[in-house]
C-alpha cells in the first residue's frame, strides 16, 4: 500500500570543503580510497571535490527529506513532506530515527522507498549513524540481511526489471515517464558549493524536497495512478 511507504532523500557535502583542509592521515585515506577506482595520475583536490561528498567515510549529510502519502475517505491522496537539515550530522540523523521509530511502532511493515536508495541513501545513513554513534534500530540492522528480507520500494530497481546492469537516473526516469522533474535551479553536483559557498542549506532542502516529490509521482506512474500537483503537496514545519 501507498501509505505504508516513508519515502526518502539525503544531501551529501564532503566534510571538508577543500582537500587540503585534511590532514596528513585523512589525506593519505582518501588518496588509497579513491586510487582504486580512478586512474593512474589523478588530481587529490579536483577527486575529492567530485566524489568526497558521496563516500560515507569522507562525506557527511545535511539533508534527509521524508514524505508519507495520505489517503481522504474518497481515496485522494496527499504527500505530506518533512525535512530534517543542519550543519550538526548527529542532529540531523537523531530527528529523523524518532520520526522513523514512530512510524515504525505503529506499523510494522512500513517501506523506506525513494529512487537508488538500497545502494545510496540507506547504506549511507547507516554509515554515518555508525560513524556519530547513533545505534541502529532494528529496521536499519541491514548488514546480515538476505536481499529479499530488506522491504524497500526502489525505484530503480522496479525500473530495472531484473536487468542489474542498467542504471538510470532520477532525472532521466522522470522524463521518460513524463513526470515534471526537479533539477531546476540545482543539482546534485552542485549541492557541495551550494552548501560551502553560498552557505544557503535552505536551497539545498528545497532541492531535495522536489526529488521526493518526483520519486513519489514516478510510484504514482509506476501503479497507474493520477500524479499529484501542487495542490496535493503538504510541506510540515
Amino acid at each position: 500500500m501507498l501509505t505504508e511507504l516513508l519515502l526518502l532523500d539525503i544531501e551529501t557535502v564532503p566534510q571538508y570543503e577543500r582537500y587540503d583542509l585534511m590532514n596528513d592521515t585523512w589525506q593519505n585515506l582518501w588518496c588509497d580510497k579513491i586510487s582504486k577506482t580512478v586512474p593512474e595520475n589523478f588530481d587529490e583536490a579536483e577527486t575529492y571535490h567530485k566524489k568526497a561528498g558521496i563516500l560515507a567515510e569522507f562525506g557527511k549529510i545535511v539533508c534527509i527529506s521524508t514524505a508519507v502519502f495520505a489517503e481522504d475517505e474518497e481515496h485522494n491522496l496527499t504527500l505530506r513532506i518533512k525535512s530534517f537539515s543542519g550543519n550538526d550530522e548527529a542532529d540531523v540523523l537523531n530527528t529523523f530515527i524518532e520520526v522513523c521509530n514512530k512510524l515504525y511502532k505503529y506499523n510494522k511493515q512500513f517501506q523506506f522507498a525513494g529512487h537508488n536508495i538500497k545502494e545510496f541513501d540507506i547504506p549511507y545513513i547507516c554509515r554515518r549513524m555508525l560513524i556519530n554513534q547513533i545505534a541502529l534500530p532494528e529496521y536499519l540492522q541491514l548488514h546480515d540481511k538476505k536481499p529479499w528480507e530488506t522491504k524497500m520500494f526502489d525505484t530503480l530497481n522496479w525500473w530495472k526489471f531484473g536487468d542489474n546492469k542498467n542504471y538510470t537516473s532520477l532525472n532521466l526516469l522522470a522524463n521518460v515517464l513524463n513526470v515534471p522533474t526537479s533539477k531546476t535551479d540545482i543539482d546534485g553536483s552542485m549541492v557541495q558549493d551550494v552548501y560551502y559557498k553560498e552557505k544557503n542549506l535552505k536551497r539545498i532542502v528545497e532541492y531535495c524536497q522536489r526529488d521526493v516529490v518526483t520519486t513519489a509521482n514516478i510510484i504514482l506512474r509506476f501503479h497507474n495512478k493520477t500524479l499529484l500537483t501542487e495542490s496535493n503537496i503538504v510541506i510540515v514545519p
